[in-house]
């Protein structure tokens, strides 16, 4: 499907012979095929760069005789027949063994539904864990041949770019997306037109435009409100993720949860199976009941169909996580719209009650527990959590039988290996381990590895790293919107020979970013240590609307710009997907530390440690099930301690003064930290295959699909 309403090229002076670069730019599938990025690359370096990485943008701006030139060099049209063939192979196998049991043919068995997917830069619709994890999905479902379809927002503005001015407090920036230098495109109506649908629950109605982003063999259906016929109120819907406003915000779950199960009525998609991936689109759950009851049937009978069918992910034990609607606005806008389920006011009102706080409101999470037959949280300790949590939507039932099950989540291996590590794994662990990256066996043939080819690949990311941020420094300095000290502080004193820890994410006060300096005295002697200093390189965003995490955010940058810390500590802003993956395959140690039990599970740590990267991070969510006292270091938080905060940044001093350090720094004749470099070993040993999206989402399908589509195709 073209971009443009019409099958003219997109990029029409592509020589012949080099058409299907057009194919494979429009596809996401070359964002995690090294070979596939190459190809673009190799048509100019400095154009690729100054492109994002983006082959859509590139291929639109680059010279048409040098496409020329590529065209009848016969390395590159190698290079490129290569690639085509192992895309169009890729693209044309169909088949889902792991579901054939239970699915018949190969149409939709999926619609996963999301607020924000995390697959590439140029398509800016993210704001942290929960956005990568959907894109981590998707693109794995795509490997498996799950027959998947994805749903979520277009978002005109992404979510926000970051700037830290002299003061240190954040600045949000807007920056429009630039749709017609993306890779995504329009889907059109039987008139050739975009398609638009309406969710009638407004006066006027609001109208929803609809894109497609091919992700490999998945469909992601992105919908829109800034669309002409939409009046400035409705416009601004999905301007942005997660507004500020209340009744924007409701107003926008509206649209992703009824529009988005309109919209795949629309698209003509029957699909068995609702997976909810947190509670922002579970009014889909209601829609799907409303058409069941518009067939003649009660509201239980249409529950208890459609509840055969749905999955529901919970992400967080963090109470303002989840959406808590009041009453008067939930009245609103579903007044004319629970007679059509067969309920009253008082009926309705209770799908979304938390039983032991009903005064708050319309609760989303509560609602999607109630009508979902499949319900699970993203880490052991969190399904743990959430039992507690939820306990009472199941009086009489013990803690620990409340239905909510735990599926731990992980990242997708091609996307966040980085292709100078896996070059190295080729040569050394087998050609096709990544096709078997979820057998743990596969992993334990990094013992082969020998140690200096190990340490020398991580090094060299470690100086990609520090020059990628080193660059950010010189261009803000050079475009004149920073002072001195701001660049300075943004990483330019960077050591690559110095132990370096990395903490990124985001600055919510629960994940005790400054916990590291809760002793300002006892770290400065590490930072500042003659013979064995270690610095720490800091990212993340805080919310727009958290001013405390803009204070943490700001007390930061003060203690970078303190001269007494020698220039070890940096902050980078503006993080996001490109930084990320310079920070997971570079630092030395990846440092998380957040107050238990809030941390779900978290995701970055599993990238590093994918990269050899170990871990130094508070027992909870993913670390609590991933550490094996082998692999990194595991701190466990002291609850009944009169100072927890304290007490936890005294064990993490410990574990720098009495492991790390000496352990970094004990270096063989030829420098080679033998074992710091079996350190890395195992941490990939022991994470790589358990904590991949592979494992996770054969186990969506073994515990949670399967199950569900017996029922529905049974019902």
């Amino acid at each position: 499907m073209k971009k443009k309403h019409t099958e003219k090229p997109l990029f029409p002076h592509l020589p012949e012979r080099l058409s299907g670069l057009e194919d494979l730019a429009e596809n996401l599938w070359w964002s995690w095929n090294p070979g596939a990025r190459m190809l673009f690359k190799a048509l100019d370096r400095q154009a690729w760069k100054e492109s994002g990485h983006n082959p859509d943008k590139m291929l639109r701006e680059f010279p048409s005789p040098l496409l020329e030139k590529a065209g009848v060099d016969p390395d590159y049209i190698r290079r490129y027949d290569d690639v085509m063939n192992q895309f169009n192979t890729y693209m044309g196998q169909k088949k889902c063994g792991l579901m054939e049991p239970v699915l018949p043919d190969h149409t939709y068995a999926v619609a996963y539904f999301s607020a924000e997917f995390g697959l590439h830069r140029s398509l800016p619709f993210y704001a942290g864990g929960l956005g990568f994890l959907a894109g981590d999905f998707i693109k794995e479902c795509s490997d498996l041949c799950v027959p998947l379809v994805a749903v979520g927002f277009m978002y005109p503005e992404g979510y926000f770019k970051q700037r830290i001015p002299d003061d240190g407090w954040q600045q949000n920036l807007i920056e429009s997306v630039n749709r017609e230098a993306a890779p995504i495109s329009k889907v059109l109506d039987k008139d050739g037109t975009q398609l638009v649908i309406e969710v009638g629950l407004t006066d006027p109605p609001i109208h929803v435009a609809v894109w497609k982003v091919a992700v490999g063999r998945v469909s992601l259906y992105l919908m829109d409100t800034d669309i002409d016929i939409n009046d400035p109120w409705n416009r601004g819907i999905s301007a942005r993720l997660y507004t500020g406003d209340l009744e924007q915000r409701l107003r926008q779950e509206i649209v992703l949860g009824l529009g988005g199960a309109q919209m795949l009525k629309a698209l003509g998609i029957d699909h068995y199976l609702l997976h909810l991936n947190e509670g922002h689109a579970a009014f889909a759950l209601l829609e799907r009941i409303r058409e069941t009851v518009a067939t003649g049937k009660d509201f239980p009978a249409a529950l208890k169909k459609n509840i055969k069918a749905t999955v529901f992910t919970t992400h967080t034990p963090v109470p303002a996580g989840h959406d808590v609607f009041p009453f008067y606005l939930i009245e609103k806008y579903f007044q004319s719209y629970w007679p059509g389920l067969g309920l009253d006011r008082n009926a309705f009102f209770q799908l979304g009650i938390h039983p032991e706080k009903p005064e708050h409101g319309f609760n989303m999470t509560a609602l999607a527990l109630r009508l979902s037959g499949c319900r699970n949280a993203v880490s052991r300790r969190h399904s743990q959590v959430s039992q507690q949590m939820w306990q009472s939507l199941w009086p009489g039932i013990p803690e620990d039988k409340v239905p909510i099950d735990y599926v731990t989540n992980g990242v997708h291996v091609p996307t966040w290996i980085e292709p100078k590590m896996k070059l190295l794994l080729d040569k050394y662990i087998g050609a096709d381990w990544l096709d078997r990256h979820d057998d743990p066996g596969i992993w334990q043939r990094l013992d082969t590895v020998p140690d200096i080819e190990l340490w020398q690949t991580h090094y060299w990311l470690k100086v990609k790293l520090i020059d990628a941020i080193r660059e950010r420094s010189r261009l803000r300095w050079a475009n004149g919107d920073a002072s001195t000290s701001i660049t300075l502080t943004g990483g330019a004193l960077l050591d690559p020979s110095v132990l370096t820890i990395g903490f990124a994410r985001r600055f919510a006060t629960y994940k005790r970013a400054l916990l590291i300096f809760k002793d300002l005295e006892r770290l400065k002697k590490h930072l500042k240590d003659r013979w064995r200093p270690i610095q720490i390189i800091f990212a993340g965003k805080a919310h727009p609307a958290d001013d405390p995490g803009k204070r943490l955010l700001q007390d930061l940058i003060n203690l970078a710009r303190n001269p007494q810390l020698g220039g070890r500590i940096a902050f980078v802003e503006d993080y996001g997907e490109q930084l990320a993956q310079y920070l997971v395959h570079g630092v030395d140690i990846w440092l998380n530390n957040p107050l238990p039990p809030f941390e779900a599970s978290g995701t970055s740590g599993m990238k590093a440690s994918l990269n050899g990267v170990p871990q130094l991070s508070i027992l909870d969510g993913w670390w609590e099930e991933g550490f094996n006292e082998k692999n990194g270091w595991g701190v466990e938080h002291d609850k009944t301690s009169p100072d927890p905060d304290g007490s936890d940044a005294d064990k993490l001093y410990q574990a720098l003064e009495q492991k790390i350090i000496p352990l970094y720094y004990n270096m063989s004749d030829n420098g080679i930290p033998h074992e710091w470099v079996g350190l890395m070993k195992e941490t990939m040993k022991s994470t790589g295959a358990q904590f991949s999206a592979r494992r996770m989402v054969k186990q969506y399908i073994e515990k949670f699909y399967s199950k569900c589509m017996e029922g529905a195709l049974k019902d």
